[in-house]
């Protein structure tokens, strides 16, 4: 479909979507949207990429998946804010094969993403990709003045606490890759396929004033962790045996996937040790997994008093080519 005819059809298909949040003044049609940022609140404003070979594989993930997938890894940095999101902006590039029923089907997975947390999908750009599928996100939120939940709040004596389980995305990219010829089911995998951004729990710790420092886990425990601790300028030690590890394929993951397995989009958080945090918010499990230290360095400590430094092996762009590696 040419390029006018792609951008009118999902303007139209926002258009729903769009016109009931308060947030977007004006959207798609125009050479810039106008948003509505509320009175004494601040601006958050998030991108990411979903690059066709890095984040996805065509031969593994459906286009809804990649859809979702893609709007969730900015909506999982407005989570971990403690923030609002207002609205969204999409840029495709796409090869010139790509079928139209492929950008249908992504676009309506993402949109449903949207729709769920009242976030309009209020611009962006298409072009013609001479290579692979890339999908550029950016999210706008919003959050009360002064509140935002930055990685730098963490303090000596904190406890260390994360949302849901982990390992469950790295442990199914495991399956995919030691099986290149079995296509996996994707709602059995709902933590690789179909990631659920932790917006509601972010904004109650936020409101509740119960996080100290957060960052949500898109590059692995290990290495969100090390962010956590260089930002505050202290150490941690993690409790392995406490760690909520998914069960995929029947069985839990190993322990290397849940400390060191991207894409989870959980959140991880640190409170005072004086503070209430609840063992479930908004439906989701809460669990406390270690201590934040004065001592400037991570470290793994058993039930048994063992003690092991703990190296950041989460993913990093330009180092190594998978997550468990």
């Amino acid at each position: 479909m040419p390029e006018r005819q792609l951008i009118a059809r999902i303007r139209q298909q926002t258009r729903s979507l769009n016109g009931r949040t308060s947030a977007l003044v004006s959207g798609i049609g125009d050479d810039c949207a106008i948003l509505r940022i509320p009175p004494r609140h601040e601006t958050l404003i998030t991108t990411d990429f979903s690059l066709e070979g890095i984040h996805f594989r065509r031969e593994w993930h459906p286009p809804e998946s990649i859809g979702h997938r893609c709007l969730t890894r900015g909506l999982s940095d407005i989570a971990a804010m403690g923030g609002i999101p207002c609205a969204s902006f999409l840029s495709l590039a796409l090869p010139a094969e790509i079928p139209q029923k492929w950008i249908d089907q992504f676009l309506e997975a993402f949109l449903k993403l949207a729709k769920q947390f009242k976030v309009p999908l209020a611009g962006g750009d298409t072009s013609q990709s001479p290579g692979g599928i890339l999908a550029d996100i950016v999210v706008v939120g919003s959050v009360p003045r002064g509140t935002a939940i930055l990685r730098a709040g963490a303090r000596p004596g904190d406890r260390i606490y994360v949302t849901g389980e982990l390992g469950g995305s790295a442990a199914t990219l495991d399956l995919l890759l030691s099986n290149h010829r079995k296509k996996l089911i994707p709602r059995r995998f709902p933590a690789h396929f179909f990631p659920t951004p932790r917006i509601v729990v972010g904004r109650i710790l936020r409101e509740k004033r119960i996080a100290t420092a957060m960052i949500d886990i898109s590059d692995g425990l290990s290495t969100d962790l090390s962010h956590i601790c260089e930002q505050s300028g202290v150490g941690a030690e993690l409790w392995p045996d406490a760690l909520p590890r998914a069960t995929v394929a029947h069985q839990k993951v190993n322990l290397q996937f849940a400390l060191h397995g991207g894409e989870a989009y959980e959140l991880l958080f640190t409170a005072n040790p004086t503070a209430r945090v609840p063992s479930r918010i908004a439906g989701v499990n809460i669990t406390c997994i270690g201590e934040v230290k004065r001592r400037k360095k991570l470290s793994l400590v058993g039930s048994d008093h063992s003690r092991s430094e703990l190296k950041p092996r989460g993913w990093q762009h330009f180092q190594q080519l998978s997550p468990d590696k």
